[in-house]
């Protein structure tokens, strides 16, 4: 089996794997964590690990075992290393949250949604915030969204890697179709123009943010 065929990832020990079952905007099903402990326990798995991106890695299975579990969590693959959008990162947002000013679980789960299939020239992740504290840490993912009494701010570039950067503002004040057809956007400008393994962060800064606004302001809402 190749690192990352059928969304398991090589471990250390160049024996056993990991993988990560998508967990949209970090939400699990009561079946989902039910099948999650059932396969841990039938395969011995020694390592259920949350990760940042508020998904649970399941460390240290065995080669052949693999399919067998997908099979048995019905849960589709996060995934970890492929290019295209890994995952949404929410905050409660006005769910549960008494900061809460806007639905950022909402708007996540419709992010994912309707991105998660998009070929893109390296991996990105998103981050909603559902008020400006920020706790879906927004503006050092690759898209942030933070939510305002007036609407979305929409963010572009952030990374919290070796080489961080705070994203840059592309708009402010969008309402959510606004938002999601921003991002959406955004995202096909970074496809069309970006180079082979290259981040957002590093994109923006050969680019130019100011060449991105444009071309946002530029382009026609995508068709519904």
């Amino acid at each position: 089996m190749e690192d990352g065929s059928r969304g398991a990832i090589l471990q250390r020990d160049r024996k056993t794997y990991a993988i990560v079952p998508r967990t949209p905007a970090g939400i699990v099903a009561p079946e989902d964590l039910e099948n999650i402990v059932k396969v841990a326990r039938r395969y011995a798995i020694p390592v259920i690990k949350m990760t940042s991106g508020q998904r649970m890695a399941l460390v240290g299975i065995k080669e052949e075992d693999v399919d067998n579990i997908w099979k048995e969590l019905g849960m589709t693959v996060g995934e970890a290393t492929a290019p295209c959008l890994h995952y949404v990162q929410t905050c409660p947002g006005t769910e549960t949250c008494k900061y809460g000013v806007q639905d950022s679980l909402g708007l996540g789960l419709k992010l994912e949604g309707v991105n998660q299939d998009l070929n893109l020239p390296a991996k990105l992740k998103m981050g909603v915030s559902g008020c400006p504290r920020c706790c879906g840490e927004s503006y050092v993912r690759d898209i942030g969204l933070i939510g305002t009494a007036k609407g979305w701010t929409v963010t572009f570039g952030g990374n919290s890697g070796g080489r961080p950067r705070i994203g840059d503002v592309v708009a402010k004040d969008l309402q959510v179709d606004e938002a999601v057809g921003m991002v959406r956007r955004l995202l096909e400008y970074y496809r069309d123009n970006g180079k082979p393994g290259e981040r957002t962060p590093r994109f923006a800064e050969r680019v130019g943010i100011e060449t991105i606004r444009a071309a946002m302001l530029g382009l026609a809402p995508p068709q519904t």
